[in-house]
């Protein structure tokens, strides 16, 4: 009888902040890992520290390319690897004002965060569906669940996408034992807000701040559990119930007061 071969967490952006909180959380469990982001030394060196607990594979890789998603899974395929867990985390923002950026850099936004993510769940998913207890998890936001803010338009559209691609995979392949979740946690320490240059300007209070550790256990924790959504921190989930409650248009005002507080134009 052939040993089965070992089911492995594809973690995308695992480079830092949530993605590789994620692979840390996943190393514990003992799932094996197979890493992916732009930056080939940062994955190198998250791999270096995990391997002592299980077998971590790199694959570098920039979403941003067109040719990327086909390409990560032809050398996934070729290592003769197994993928039981996609985790689509990799992201990033557009700050300012819609007609602030060309077209190009909303076109690449688009592509690392909607189509990407797309293209990789739809050539993977059979193998996911084989596993018998496949597992998805889309990294969202908790802009998923508010109104849109301005000085980053683009953002919260497609978190939402996420939300509701989640949604109905979740539906689609319960047959098969696979979980599909979307993740949406609130301001989370990270190199997010240091990349979009918008860090120094933020007025969140201390508070209202999660750790990358903390939103990747409670993630996986959730999409084992089968919950499609995950809202971690009783604050952000006390405030999802609250605005839920809210007519739209007294969201929207709440917003329009709040939201350059917190992403400065």
């Amino acid at each position: 009888m052939s040993t089965p071969r070992p089911g492995y967490a594809l973690v995308t952006g695992a480079s830092s902040g949530i993605g590789a909180a994620i692979a840390r959380e996943y190393a514990r469990r003992d799932v094996p890992l197979i890493l992916t982001a732009r930056r080939q030394e940062r994955l190198e060196a998250l791999a270096d520290e995990l391997r002592s607990r299980v077998d971590v594979q790199v694959a570098a890789a920039d979403l941003a390319d067109p040719q990327a998603p086909a390409g990560l899974v032809a050398e996934i395929e070729r290592r003769a690897l197994h993928v039981r867990i996609l985790v689509n985390n990799a992201g990033y923002g557009v700050p300012g004002r819609y007609d602030g950026s060309d077209w190009a850099a909303h076109a690449t936004f688009l592509q690392v965060m909607t189509t990407a993510v797309c293209e990789l769940t739809w050539r993977l998913l059979p193998a996911i569906r084989e596993s018998g207890d496949g597992r998805i998890l889309n990294v969202a936001s908790f802009a998923a669940l508010m109104p849109a803010a301005d000085g980053q338009t683009l953002y919260a559209p497609a978190k939402s996408f996420l939300l509701k691609f989640s949604e109905a995979l979740a539906l689609e392949n319960a047959d098969r034992g696979v979980h599909a979740t979307a993740l949406c946690p609130g301001f989370t320490r990270s190199e997010f807000h240091d990349v979009t240059g918008t860090r120094a300007r933020m007025r969140v209070p201390p508070r209202m701040w999660l750790e990358a550790a903390d939103v990747a256990r409670a993630g996986i924790d959730g999409n084992e559990r089968g919950r499609v959504l995950v809202v971690p921190g009783w604050r952000y989930r006390l405030l999802h119930a609250l605005v839920r409650h809210l007519p739209h248009r007294g969201a929207m005002a709440l917003m329009a007061r709040n939201s350059r507080k917190i992403r400065p134009l």
